[in-house]
């Protein structure tokens, strides 16, 4: 057995198998209205074939506790990695920026910009700004930006679930939250990531650089989802806007998103 890698993704208790080419990969795991998808994209990017494990959430959007026999966190996406080196016990490997840079360091070297200026290899400081870039991105997504995106959920699950007679003072509480802690917030951070692209290395349209890597990958949902319900509009952040169109216009992204919708019936990146 070369090597084995599972996905766990989670909408509707159905499982899709592929024969690999080179590896017999089974990503296994993807959450229905999750963030597994950008695995799904990384996966198509590096064109390996995979098996797909998908649960459906409860009612309470929680996970089912089926993924809880994956990883003790029972959340999506999860990685199972089966080969010689693992001895019989399957390696488990999560967190979306985590998973992004393990199968990027086994299958696609090329979505990682070189780390070392010429002549600089090991050296302290002797870092490439791609690479720089590339290693902020992988963490600010969930790090920073991500966080924001999960308070308006929050916000938003209140208000709609929120008793009648307590509504008024719900969205006050809420509203006061949107106005003086999320709105400014954001501005700032949709403001630094246009000033990112503007300033990409060689005049890149990406992230990075000039290339497509594993950080324009890990920020598409954050992103894709703020064009929604958080204020990105083509009119205030217009390279950030176009850069979202980018990313959703790459066949690989395509054929993720279809895979998506032939699971669930829809997909919406929208929080």
């Amino acid at each position: 057995m070369p090597f084995i890698l599972c996905m766990h993704f989670v909408p509707d208790l159905k499982r899709w198998r592929f024969k690999a080419s080179t590896f017999p990969l089974t990503p296994r795991t993807r959450l229905e209205k999750s963030r597994a998808q950008r695995i799904l994209w990384l996966l198509e990017e590096l064109k390996v074939d995979y098996d797909l494990k998908t649960f459906k959430r409860r009612k309470n959007m929680l996970a089912p506790p089926e993924l809880e026999d994956v990883h003790p966190l029972g959340k999506s996406p999860v990685i199972t990695v089966s080969s010689d080196a693992t001895d019989g016990k399957p390696a488990v490997i999560a967190e979306s920026s985590n998973i992004i840079e393990y199968l990027i360091e086994h299958f696609g070297t090329w979505l990682a910009p070189p780390q070392y200026k010429e002549g600089k290899e090991g050296m302290v400081g002797g870092e490439t700004e791609e690479w720089s870039r590339y290693r902020y991105f992988l963490h600010y997504a969930e790090g920073s930006l991500m966080p924001l995106l999960v308070i308006i959920l929050l916000l938003k699950s209140m208000k709609d679930n929120s008793p009648f007679f307590i509504k008024p003072v719900t969205l006050m509480l809420t509203g006061a939250v949107e106005s003086k802690f999320l709105e400014p917030n954001l501005r700032t951070h949709f403001s630094f990531l246009e000033d990112q692209l503007k300033s990409s290395p060689n005049g890149g349209k990406y992230l990075c650089g000039t290339e497509l890597s594993g950080a324009d990958i890990v920020m598409s949902f954050p992103l894709g989802a703020a064009r929604g319900r958080a204020g990105l509009t083509k009119e205030k952040y217009p390279k950030l806007w176009d850069y979202v169109g980018m990313m959703e216009e790459r066949e690989a992204n395509k054929r993720a998103v279809q895979k998506i919708i032939d699971v669930e019936g829809s997909y919406d990146a929208n929080l």
